[in-house]
């Protein structure tokens, strides 16, 4: 934990940012409607809206998560953290500021432009700034560790929104959203490459390797160019074998889990009537287990099972979780479900672990931000695919009685990662070639 205790400024500055977004999750429905349709319980609009707005952001952190990634690994961490972590306080301030209608389509526009460069830009960095900062031996750990700060920061977010006026929430949302990039810049100190932690695969000076998994480059020679093309792109998907696998999981596992988040709630108000107080208490009991289980199992399991086993795990209990929503017969059921956190919670940190290694120091960016550029074409996909088959039969429409139909098509996409997954083989360290550093442009 030594060299974890160096990464203390980047966990809090993760904290206050992940609190800052989560608390307003249970808030922005209820702004929503009265907005667009006040008074009234259902909101076709609102709806409509907010499947466009998911896919064009999805879109557009389909192009810019790359971008995000790879200018990192020329002027560092810290200088590209600080533009979504100060884009985040504009369209929280807005509703701080008013919620009425034309506030919202303000915010509305506002959110959906800087989202594209926001949504999942401060984790992909983050994992990025702990890669160039931890050895690979440990990395999985602290992945794990990163994960638990954002699982504890949505648990005390959601809490602190039950005890908050909806005003209240965005106003603290918005102050906190301000101190986290104050944080950042005056304590996060820049990323350092440590040049020994393992050999860059794609860099300047045409650095000839060989792939992790024993297999040559059909071109031998990768370049790095300054800003990531679609050729780039398809050249570190081609780096090897295991990289290209660990982007088929991130696809099908984020293509499930955006699915389950899309239709969970829709399912549950139907089938068990729940409310947003019981959906709290289900978001609050996952990352509780989540937590615990990325704070204090995955050092432990990490050393004993490796990270392709423990991806396995997790993978395999997340498809347990949908199946056991989908076929809930219980109102208890749900609970139930969400205490799986515990074990599907480490497949996340473990498949961004594997990623870095197939890397070198000078790429973790581009890499993480490629991952992450998947993971965002996935959000696009999901809301097309399992909406549509949500709302059939959730409806009188459906040709057969069984509302948890599209969750259990969701746990089948989860099972597709799965059985991707036992397919990655554990691959040892790349070794360095030394001398080959990352230079960081000056900002």
């Amino acid at each position: 934990m030594e060299k974890l205790s160096g990464l203390s400024h980047l966990f809090m500055t993760i904290f206050l940012h992940n609190f800052s977004t989560f608390m307003v999750i249970p808030a922005i429905t209820d702004v929503t409607m009265s907005a667009l349709c006040p008074g009234r319980d259902e909101c076709s609009l609102a709806i409509y809206l907010s499947g466009f707005q998911q896919a064009i952001i999805g879109l557009g952190t389909l192009v810019m998560m790359p971008l995000v990634g790879n200018l990192s690994d020329k002027y560092g961490r810290k200088a590209l953290l600080t533009v979504p972590m100060s884009l985040t306080i504009i369209p929280l301030g807005i509703l701080a500021y008013s919620r009425d209608r034309n506030f919202f389509y303000a915010y509305y526009v506002v959110r959906t432009l800087t989202a594209m460069v926001c949504e999942g830009s401060v984790h992909c960095l983050a994992l990025a700034y702990v890669a160039d900062n931890v050895s690979e031996g440990r990395r999985a750990s602290a992945f794990g560790v990163l994960s638990g700060i954002g699982s504890s920061a949505f648990v005390c977010g959601t809490l602190s929104t039950r005890f908050l006026s909806t005003s209240s929430t965005f106003q603290v949302s918005a102050s906190v959203a301000v101190i986290a990039a104050v944080y950042m810049r005056v304590f996060l100190p820049d990323s350092v490459v440590d040049d020994g932690l393992s050999a860059p695969i794609l860099s300047k000076d045409k650095l000839h390797i060989t792939q992790s998994d024993g297999e040559s480059n059909r071109n031998g020679t990768l370049v790095l160019k300054r800003m990531p093309s679609l050729e780039d792109m398809v050249s570190l998907l081609n780096t090897s074998s295991t990289f290209s696998q660990a982007a088929v999981v991130s696809f099908f596992s984020n293509l499930a889990d955006f699915g389950l988040h899309g239709s969970m709630m829709y399912y549950l108000k139907a089938r068990f009537h729940f409310n947003k107080d019981q959906f709290a208490d289900l978001m609050v009991i996952s990352g509780i287990a989540g937590t615990i289980s990325q704070l204090f199992l995955m050092p432990t399991l990490v050393p004993a099972l490796g990270e392709a086993k423990l991806l396995s795990v997790g993978l395999l209990f997340s498809c347990a979780h949908m199946f056991l929503y989908s076929i809930a017969w219980s109102f208890w059921v749900p609970y139930v479900a969400a205490m799986f956190s515990v074990f599907f919670s480490l497949a996340h940190p473990c498949m961004r672990s594997i990623v870095s290694k197939q890397v070198g120091p000078c790429e973790q960016g581009m890499a993480q931000g490629c991952i992450s550029g998947i993971c965002s074409f996935a959000s696009v996909v999901s809301p097309l695919a399992f909406s549509p088959l949500t709302a059939l039969f959730l409806s009188d429409r459906a040709p057969f009685n069984f509302p948890g139909f599209s969750i259990m098509c969701i746990g089948f996409a989860m099972m597709i990662a799965f059985v991707q997954s036992m397919m990655i083989k554990a691959v040892p360290p790349l070794i360095s070639n030394g001398g080959s550093g990352c230079n960081h442009a000056e900002v």
